[in-house]
């Protein structure tokens, strides 16, 4: 029996939980690097906040990358962050002002560099700007009107302001789309992204940073960017002096995480098998806000009923709403109440944007693999 599965069958019954292994974060990590070269790596802790991972994250990446006061203040004892995100309050930008760790921060407007200046923050400042054109992946970021980073038109006017400010202007932050795949469009805006880098800044200041974003994509049902293929796109690189940055988070995360839900009832309406279990999108919210089916795996549990055999199976959690929906038909070979479904690489953005207080249902239990 494999650690994932030990883990699934010590859960009390009913089974509702995350479970989550940092040695898999660390293989993919060790994966990146070596792909990646000299780049920096932020983990992007949107995608998991666990505590086993972000430790794990703290000790192997060269830092964390946050997008908000609070995900600040739990990366603190990393060796540096970034902090990212629309929307900054006074408050963030002092927490950033005053963070013991090193902290780079990612303006993404001019209210956000006059707020940094009357917080006193001294730390580098990278400009976020919406300008590369866009990218294949399931949230495109800029190429197309969004609220992130700083028009193209109105950079000359922001780098300015920052100077003026006194501000320690180091280079720009151009994350440009979520969950790409397509490891030739994804090195071709890193190259665009150095290169627009160096024009922007030429004769205005000193280029020290060049934050490409995240967006390595790792799809949950199995596709994911070919790290070979990225490298061989980026050989020969020269950064010219400019350090470079990458922000993954998905692509870290995703293998790292399993959603486990019990089967509760087993029904057919209208022709349809369903497996009602115990959880469901309000644990793991991606498949319903995706519009896909996650695929599982039956981890026998302690059967109460018949077993039912070679069924599409539906699998619907406890909502009150005809969309909690994980799973909308999966050829199964043998099913019983008391089963546990296991749902694999959905350790991003699974708890993380889950809405857990809807029917005040309790909430999953949280496992850490040691």
């Amino acid at each position: 029996m494999n650690s994932v599965d030990t883990a699934v069958a010590a859960l009390d019954s009913p089974a509702s939980a995350w479970i989550y292994d940092p040695r898999v974060f660390a293989a993919r990590l060790t994966r990146l690097r070596a792909a990646l070269g000299d780049w920096t790596i932020l983990y992007a802790m949107k995608a998991c906040a666990n505590p086993g991972i972000l430790t794990a994250a703290k000790a192997l990446a060269d830092g964390i990358e946050c997008a908000s006061g609070g995900e600040l203040a739990a990366a603190q004892g990393a060796a540096r962050l970034a902090f990212s995100g629309p929307a900054k309050t006074p408050a963030d930008l002092a927490a950033a002002a005053n963070s013991a760790a090193p902290v780079h921060v990612h303006a993404e407007s001019l209210r956000e560099l006059d707020g940094l200046a009357a917080a006193g923050y001294t730390g580098p400042v990278a400009l976020r700007v919406n300008g590369s054109r866009a990218l294949p992946g399931t949230h495109q970021m800029t190429g197309t009107p969004t609220p992130f980073g700083i028009d193209t038109g109105d950079l000359p006017g922001a780098v300015a302001h920052a100077l003026a400010l006194g501000l320690d202007l180091a280079g720009f932050h151009l994350h440009a789309v979520s969950n790409c795949l397509d490891a030739a469009a994804y090195a071709a805006h890193v190259r665009e992204a150095l290169a627009w880098s160096h024009q922007a800044a030429r004769g205005r200041f000193d280029l020290r940073y060049v934050n490409v974003g995240g967006g390595l994509g790792a799809d949950p049902r199995g596709p994911e960017i070919d790290l070979d293929a990225l490298a061989e796109g980026l050989a020969g690189l020269d950064p010219a002096g400019a350090e470079l940055v990458i922000e993954p988070g998905r692509y870290l995360a995703a293998p790292a995480g399993w959603y486990v839900a019990e089967v509760l009832d087993l029904k057919t309406v209208r022709g349809q098998a369903f497996a009602l279990v115990r959880g469901g999108t309000h644990h793991f919210r991606l498949p319903a806000a995706w519009g896909y089916d996650h695929p599982f795996r039956v981890v026998p549990g302690p059967r109460t009923g018949p077993v039912w055999s070679d069924v599409d199976l539906r699998v619907c959690g406890e909502l009150c709403t005809p969309r909690d929906i994980l799973n909308g038909g999966q050829r199964t070979a043998a099913i019983s109440v008391g089963d546990r479904l296991v749902f694999a690489n959905a350790g991003a953005y699974g708890w993380e944007i889950s809405h857990d207080r809807f029917l005040a249902h309790p909430g999953p239990q949280q496992v850490c693999i040691d």
